[in-house]
């Protein structure tokens, strides 16, 4: 028989915003209740950043060694064992699961429960042969890999996030759809680590939410490195032909022609984890498969709110992480905080990377805002030029007197670069802010102020440099 508890809150998934918003519950001394499907920590620690990271950094380390002559040091060809690496990916996932063990938050006040619930009624989230009431309600259950309707692929072989950290033999030839971050930071990794890749897509270009001058960057580097691109193109179908996985494309002008590997990746968006929650049963409305929010993150019954990458639509840690505060402060004080919806950081982890925030110089355009935009290379950086580190540019983005709208950057650690353009966005500075700003030198953070000096020399006219001429002639 079904037993009744009550709670301040109850949270339903335990990926990084469910596990925000219950660690800060408890502390507050809120009554807590985390229902968790599958494990914590959810896409971010178990298929998504700490993985991919990982990942990433292994497949810089052998691209490090291929490319050690331009240090002064002898090359070498890696011997890489995909599983080798595989399983060292696997074991920094160990490392940090403890943060997010069911242990750390039962000793935080948090009592965790696994299982899959759904939604009675407005105040009631069943789980197991318990109904949990609550005064609120937090969906958490972040997304998973959206799955095109591709003819064939049902019986086809294929890899996501979820499943290609755990590959336990090597990839002669990856194929992968998708030349968004996923598609592109896993292409670069595994093509590193030895692996031929081939990358497919509807969109015209890498990164097409991007500046195209700054995904161009990203581009080169690829087919510098001998990553096979096939964008602009419709995917018709897939089949397995004997031991590979075929794809028949489609180009507008080349007509259709197969492509051949051994493996396929689908890395072609994100799709939010709703099914069977009972949602109508709670009141919830839906619009094109989303939940429907308002500033709050609150749905359309009032009580029960929503954080994280099922919220969206930046599908990021860090915005999971403001997503959760904003729901604490809203459902346990009822402040009415809002989330933010501007400026919001983020980057992919190619390398080199590329890190935005703000407005875009095509978001500008399309928009009809009157605007300036200046670029500084990292090869007239020294500290990249010593480090060997000069492929890409910062690029900033400001109104004609000089306030930053937004700022790009693609190059070594653009993500690191980025939280400088983050802050002074927020704040409403302007370049001349930057420009007046001591960085050390040597640093890669040189390029922040460099980009924004070159609003200065822009406002060096003619005229004004005959001025200043004349007052330097005039002192003698």
């Amino acid at each position: 028989m079904a037993h009744k508890t009550d709670y301040d809150l109850c949270i339903i998934g335990g990926g990084a915003a469910g596990l925000v918003a219950a660690a800060g519950a408890a502390t507050l001394g809120a009554k807590v209740i985390l229902v968790e499907k599958k494990a914590l920590g959810g896409d971010c620690l178990h298929y998504g950043c700490i993985p991919s990271k990982t990942l990433i950094h292994s497949a810089k380390v052998a691209r490090t060694i291929r490319d050690a002559e331009r240090f002064g040091i002898p090359a070498q060809t890696p011997l890489i064992g995909l599983p080798a690496v595989m399983q060292r990916v696997q074991s920094v996932i160990k490392h940090i699961e403890p943060n997010d063990s069911p242990e750390r938050f039962a000793a935080l006040g948090v009592e965790v429960v696994f299982g899959a619930g759904r939604f009675t009624a407005p105040d009631v989230f069943a789980v197991n042969d318990r109904l949990l009431y609550a005064k609120k309600f937090v969906i958490a259950t972040g997304t998973r890999p959206a799955i095109p309707p591709l003819a064939g692929l049902d019986q086809t072989p294929y890899l996501s996030n979820e499943t290609l950290f755990s590959v336990q033999e090597d990839i002669r030839h990856l194929l992968i759809l998708g030349a968004g971050p996923i598609g592109c930071e896993m292409a670069q990794s595994l093509a590193r680590l030895g692996s031929r890749v081939t990358l497919f897509d509807l969109a015209p270009r890498l990164l097409p939410r991007e500046d195209e001058d700054m995904s161009a960057v990203v581009s080169a580097q690829f087919k510098q490195e001998g990553i096979d691109l096939h964008l602009g193109i419709q995917v018709i179908k897939v089949e397995r032909h004997n031991d590979e996985v075929r794809v028949l494309l489609e180009h507008p002008k080349q007509g259709q022609y197969w492509l051949s590997g051994s493996h396929l990746l689908i890395a072609a968006g994100r799709k939010a984890n709703l099914e069977n929650l009972g949602l109508e049963m709670a009141g919830i409305e839906l619009n094109n498969g989303r939940l429907i929010l308002d500033a709050r993150l609150r749905t359309s019954n009032k009580n029960i709110y929503a954080c994280g990458d099922v919220a969206g639509p930046y599908l990021f840690t860090h915005m999971a992480e403001h997503q959760a505060g904003v729901v604490l402060r809203n459902a346990l004080f009822h402040w009415p905080g809002k989330v933010q919806t501007r400026n919001i950081p983020w980057c992919t982890y190619t390398d080199p990377e590329l890190a935005r925030v703000g407005l875009s110089e095509s978001d500008a355009q399309q928009q009809g805002i009157a605007h300036r935009v200046y670029r500084f290379p990292f090869a007239d950086i020294d500290r990249a030029v010593t480090e060997g580190e000069t492929v890409g540019m910062a690029k900033i983005i400001t109104t004609p007197r000089g306030k930053l709208l937004g700022a790009c950057i693609v190059g070594p650690h653009a993500g690191e670069l980025i939280a400088e353009y983050v802050l002074a966005i927020s704040k409403g500075m302007k370049a001349g802010d930057l420009s007046n700003t001591i960085h050390i030198y040597p640093t890669l953070a040189q390029i922040n102020r460099r980009v924004a000096d070159q609003r200065l020399k822009e406002a060096l006219t003619p005229k004004r440099k005959q001025w200043l001429k004349w007052i330097f002639g005039w002192r003698g």
